[in-house]
């Protein structure tokens, strides 16, 4: 999060209904800017090998089937970005604030996945779930998980992190590894004693068919669907609307005012009457309740989850977070739909792209480190900079 000195708040007596709407919907222009640039990037790079390519191949028109299956491709990014972008928060709310990247946070995600699956099974069992409107059962096992994940978070901060806040950086990097791997067991412990099971099964209500969007004319005369799935709609909104309140938390109230003094500095903090525990307390509880609700919404749209799922997606949403700038809210946005874009091409071009050589899907997940690795190396404030306190 910004915490530079000139970016602190007004007095509520000057602030006006003006920079309280460009402090909360502000940020959503660098988002949309990033989002209509990447894709038009990676789409004319993309059509531009398949041009190159064109000649190599006789079975197929490269450029044909690229520009056949682009806006679908566009779509299913967009998707796996939100995803990368809801979790990176989490990672982003903490460091601002300790400058503390807590490794855990993937698992408090995999717990609030798993309160979701568990709220599902009881309505399923009790027989109330198919009379739940959908976006009514979405909202309670939302709140669910994020009360659940958000404790955890606070949890594991008292227990955890606090003793340690003075020790060397390393000291409780290692205890959030230590962490992560307990919650991990831990959750494939209780998965099993209480019937849920090590892929359980995520029951929801019946969300209709996808949404169709547009018809797209092929070579062959055919036409293909671009479809969007309700569960990724769902998705996408719910994440765009946690930015908004995330930003309006920061940037237009008293706790995101003591939130960016601590994060500013702390000494100083607590002798302007912050209580600094209580702060630090209140950024896990929000960074875990974001996390959880992430954890659930991802367990309604893939329909099974198991004690590992936050392993992969919590390190991709890192390295969203260094992408877009680790402490900057609308880079962790930023920076997980980027990503999402990169994985989103990867996947539906390479083998494509190299006749079948090399599977998409099995090298996607290298272009996530392989960014990783860039950005530290030839960026690392990230795309839209890191947060840094300007102390004056």
């Amino acid at each position: 999060m910004a915490i530079a000195a000139d970016a602190l708040p007004a007095p509520a007596s000057r602030r006006t209904l003006r920079m309280t709407l460009a402090g909360v919907f502000g940020p959503l222009g660098q988002v949309f800017i990033f989002v209509v640039g990447s894709a038009i990037v990676l789409s004319v790079i993309t059509v531009l090998v398949a041009f190159l390519l064109r000649g190599t191949r006789t079975n197929v028109d490269l450029v044909q089937a690229t520009l056949t299956i682009l806006p679908q491709v566009i779509v299913d990014g967009l998707v796996r970005g939100f995803l990368f972008a809801t979790i990176a928060l989490g990672y982003t709310m903490v460091y601002g604030v300790l400058e503390f990247i807590n490794f855990a946070h993937g698992e408090i995600f995999m717990v609030g996945a798993f309160s979701g699956a568990a709220l599902g099974t009881v309505f399923a069992a009790s027989g109330i779930l198919n009379a739940l409107p959908p976006l009514l059962f979405v909202l309670i096992a939302v709140i669910v998980g994020m009360v659940i994940s958000g404790t955890l978070a606070v949890t594991i901060e008292r227990i955890a992190y606090r003793p340690l806040r003075n020790a060397p950086r390393l000291v409780p990097l290692i205890s959030a590894i230590g962490v992560s791997l307990l919650l991990q067991d831990g959750m494939r412990l209780i998965a099993n004693v209480t019937g849920l099971g090590f892929n359980a099964r995520f029951p929801t209500p019946n969300f209709g068919p996808p949404l169709q969007l547009a018809q797209i004319p092929a070579a062959d005369g055919r036409t293909i669907p671009l479809i969007l799935d309700v569960r990724a709609l769902i998705f996408i909104v719910a994440a765009t609307l946690m930015l908004i309140g995330l930003n309006y938390l920061v940037n237009a109230t008293k706790l995101g005012t003591a939130i960016r003094a601590v994060a500013q500095d702390r000494p100083t903090a607590s002798l302007m009457g912050i209580n600094v525990n209580q702060i630090i307390a209140l950024t896990f509880l929000i960074g875990g309740a974001l996390g959880g609700a992430a954890g659930v919404l991802f367990g309604i749209r893939v329909g099974t989850v198991n004690p590992y799922i936050g392993f992969l997606p919590g390190l991709k949403a890192f390295t969203a977070a260094v992408l877009g700038g680790i402490g900057n809210i609308p880079g962790a946005m930023v920076g997980g739909i980027v990503l999402g874009f990169l994985e989103a091409f990867v996947a539906s071009y390479l083998s494509l792209l190299t006749g079948g050589a090399f599977s998409g899907a099995s090298y996607a997940d290298i272009v996530a480190f392989a960014i990783l690795i860039l950005i530290l190396i030839f960026r690392p404030s990230g795309l839209l900079g890191e947060a840094v306190a300007q102390k004056v």
